[in-house]
């Protein structure tokens, strides 16, 4: 076994390599502090026909990690837990641009969680593990990355923060890359401006430029020989298609309908696939793979003449300038039903989201190992196959749709009030109908009109944006040249290099998510992109404002509405009664109205959509806990009568005894006999004994 260690910002790490897992490609076991994490890939001879990596990464966590037994029913792990789907997808994000094109064979990476230290994030131990595993192995991959978890608090940078240093940091950042450039941006703040994000990713650049020089050494000392990749280039083949589809394409930027752009390269590819299908072969072999070098070719000529166009020459592919956003169009209250709601689209990417209150109880409980998570505002995307006008399944959501959803819930989350504020839980869902690229964004955009119109008073207008980047060779050559794209349609993120998603308010970013197709971009292109972004999401917002200005300042007719009480919590067993008897009877009595009981500090929430029952259950509570002293005088009415007096019910489940004595004193004329159930009488509290019992007197 080969054995490496790094001191990290006051953390260490140990790299354990050829001791586990010695039969996959490549293994290392990654200990970050007392977290543990095994990193494992293997790679299959079989090479897919295909234009794309067949790469799988999967995320396990075991329980056993910190020390629980799962509480599911099966006791076993969940195998598609939110955590996990994301997870996985971060690590997908960063390694996918780092291989080379022309590598088809198929890859899985798996990283398992055995050791949990809540204070050492497993993601930047799974994505260590992961570079090293593949990097040592006889997978080519170009070079070593690393991701970092950045926090600030007080305006001080924490690299690697705590859980608790986490909660009260203003920025949650996770950046990754390699020594030269970042490639995966992941992050959410609290209205942080662009040259304080930018300061932020710097800063997190260079830790990962010492993670990846520590990697660098352990690949010298113990990486193997790498298998040798076969090109996909034929430059006979390359030759006669160029030929006969240069000038076509460069009518696809005379069309200025997307959709009629997709069925012109469609069309146009499948011509040449058909020509070259229907040649004559030797055998059937040589036919499956010529027409594999075929579609491979074809596709790297189209996104070269494509970006070469756009980069060069300034033009896009439907007329827009490099910084011009699409035709914008929203409203509210689109659907009558929902608590809130609203439509909008960018140009061809349409998207309705709606907004559901409900009561803290409806809370979402996320069990990792973290602990238990509380969650009183969530997002979930859809995104179903007539959106981009094809025929699929529709179901359980994709690592695409969670990981969408995601984003826009961290990007609203920012501005949401907290439940002592607005004591709801909070659920919005954006289905896109419509979708030609950043339809994440514009769900972003939906949400926040569709919060508003439910009267959730979120402190300011999220509005976002996607910046794209077209080169034309790599960037760390000086020669070459690029062009930032505002509002990237779907088109020109297939053929792009970049998908930098931007959120956030008039005051700040609240969301960040970068993917790159390139190995990363530099600091000159995320300042361009922050910039470029600002502009858009600041017309975007105006426009927003015009649909509406602010939160409306009442829920909607159909939402749960809500008053508080605070009570004595001494008072509350009492409030509850024997087996939940007198809080169900409120219940029943107010139309089912629902009630929350915070037993740390007493609070009492009561919803319903009618304020009337909510009113109505107030008094009632309060009639229950109502505390009663000596000369405090009711009108009550006789419950039960008996030989030796009559009790009288003063509010709700308060009865006091009035006893015979006090009858024949006041009234000679009348005994106990001319009293009946049912009768109204006014007493007064003249002593309350010790076990409570309330004795009264006529008045």
């Amino acid at each position: 076994m080969d054995k490496f260690e790094l001191s990290f910002n006051g953390k260490k790490i140990i790299i354990e390599i050829g001791e586990v897992a010695k039969q996959a490609n490549g293994s290392v076991l990654v200990r970050f502090d007392d977290t543990v994490v095994l990193s494992t890939v293997c790679c299959s001879e079989k090479k897919i026909k295909d234009n794309f990596l067949p790469l799988v990464v999967d995320f396990e966590e075991r329980q056993y990690a910190i020390g629980k037994i799962p509480s599911n029913f099966n006791r076993r792990e969940i195998k598609n837990s939110e955590h996990k789907i994301l997870s996985a997808r971060l690590i997908d994000r960063i390694i996918r641009p780092m291989f080379d094109f022309n590598f088809r064979d198929e890859v899985q990476v798996v990283n398992t969680v055995m050791s949990f230290d809540s204070n050492s994030s497993s993601e930047v131990a799974a994505i260590l593990g992961t570079s090293l595993a593949l990097c040592v192995s006889d997978i080519p991959f170009s070079e070593p990355v690393a991701g970092v978890q950045i926090a600030r608090i007080n305006n001080e940078f924490i690299v690697n923060p705590s859980l608790e240093q986490r909660k009260k940091s203003d920025i949650d950042l996770f950046v990754a890359g390699n020594v030269d450039t970042i490639n995966m941006i992941e992050a959410g703040a609290s209205q942080i401006n662009e040259e304080e994000i930018f300061e932020a990713l710097v800063f997190a650049h260079k830790e990962i430029k010492k993670l990846c020089s520590f990697q660098k050494k352990i690949i010298l000392k113990v990486g193997k020989k790498k298998k040798e990749i076969v090109s996909f280039q034929n430059e006979e083949i390359k030759k006669d298609i160029y030929s006969k589809i240069k000038q076509k394409i460069k009518k696809i930027f005379l069309i200025k309908n997307s959709i009629e752009q997709y069925k012109t390269i469609n069309k146009l590819k499948e011509e040449i696939i058909n020509e070259y299908e229907n040649k004559n072969y030797q055998n059937e072999s040589e036919k499956i793979n010529i027409v594999f070098l075929v579609k491979n070719i074809l596709e790297l000529i189209i996104e070269d003449e494509i970006k070469k166009i756009i980069v060069e020459k300034k033009i896009r592919i439907d007329g827009r300038k490099v910084d011009e956003i699409r035709s914008l169009d929203a409203k509210i209250d689109f659907l009558p039903r929902a608590h809130g709601s609203a439509i909008f689209a960018r140009g061809q990417t349409q998207v309705i989201s709606t907004t559901t209150l409900g009561t803290l109880n409806d809370k979402q409980t996320i069990d990792n190992l973290n602990g238990e998570d509380l969650k009183y505002f969530f997002h979930h995307y859809n995104f179903p196959p007539y959106s981009v006008g094809e025929i699929g399944k529709i179901g359980v959501p994709g690592r695409r749709e969670i990981g969408h959803g995601k984003l826009c819930e961290k990007a609203l989350s920012y501005v949401m009030p907290n439940i002592n504020e607005f004591p709801y839980t909070v659920r919005v869902v954006s289905d896109v109908v419509e979708s030609n690229g950043s339809s994440s964004q514009a769900s972003i955009c939906a949400g926040c009109l569709s919060l508003m119109a439910a009267g959730v008073p979120i402190k300011e207008i999220v509005s976002g944006i996607s910046i794209g980047l077209f080169t034309n060779g790599p960037l760390e050559k000086k020669e070459t040249l690029y062009t930032i794209l505002t509002d990237i349609q779907g088109i020109e993120d297939y053929f792009g290099d970049m998908d930098f998603k931007i959120a956030g308010t008039k005051n700040g970013i609240t969301a960040l998510q970068l993917d790159t197709k390139i190995k990363g971009i530099n600091y000159e292109i995320i300042q361009k992109s922050l910039i470029q972004a600002k502009k858009a999401r600041e017309e975007i917002r105006i426009f927003m404002e015009n649909i509406i200005k602010k939160p409306r300042e009442k829920v909607n007719e159909f939402a749960l509405k809500f008053k508080k009480i605070n009570i004595n919590i001494n008072k509350i067993s009492e409030l509850i009664g024997s087996g939940g008897k007198t809080i169900n009877n409120i219940i029943n009595k107010c139309d089912n109205c629902i009630i929350d009981i915070n037993d740390s500090n007493g609070e009492i929430t009561i919803y319903h959509v009618n304020l009337q029952q909510i009113n109505q259950a107030i008094k009632m509570i309060k009639n229950i806990i109502k505390d009663i002293k000596i000369g405090d005088i009711f009108i009550g009415y006789i419950k039960r009568v008996e030989n030796y007096g009559f009790f009288i019910n003063l509010f709700e489940n308060t009865t006091g005894l009035c006893h015979i004595s006090k009858i024949n004193n006041k009234f000679n004329n009348r005994n106990i006999n001319n009293f009946k159930i049912g009768d109204q009488i006014k007493v007064k509290v003249i002593d309350i004994n010790e076990k409570g019992q309330i004795n009264l007197d006529l008045i």
